[in-house]
């Protein structure tokens, strides 16, 4: 779920909520209790954490295409580069 930020426009409190997609915006402040929230524009911002993602991960059999063991698509790529 993505964290949306928001500031009321009467008392220019800041917040932060955990919302669905489909939960409608905030509308009333919790610290001065009028309906003045507005949702702000803001960087997203994500981490991706283990081991790391490769090509390889979800491809099985002949699709695999590994860097540096001497396929076709790499040298195909350099020999029609050459061929103009």
């Amino acid at each position: 779920m993505p964290i949306y930020e928001y500031q009321c426009e009467s008392c220019n409190h800041e917040l932060e909520a955990l919302q669905k997609l489909s939960d409608a915006p905030l509308v009333d402040c919790p610290a001065c209790g009028k309906a003045s929230l507005k949702k702000q524009i803001s960087a997203a911002g994500f981490r991706l954490s283990g081991g790391g993602w490769y090509e390889t991960d979800f491809k099985s059999g002949k699709k695999k295409n590994l860097a540096g063991d001497g396929s076709s698509g790499s040298s195909s790529a350099s020999s029609s580069g050459t061929a103009s």
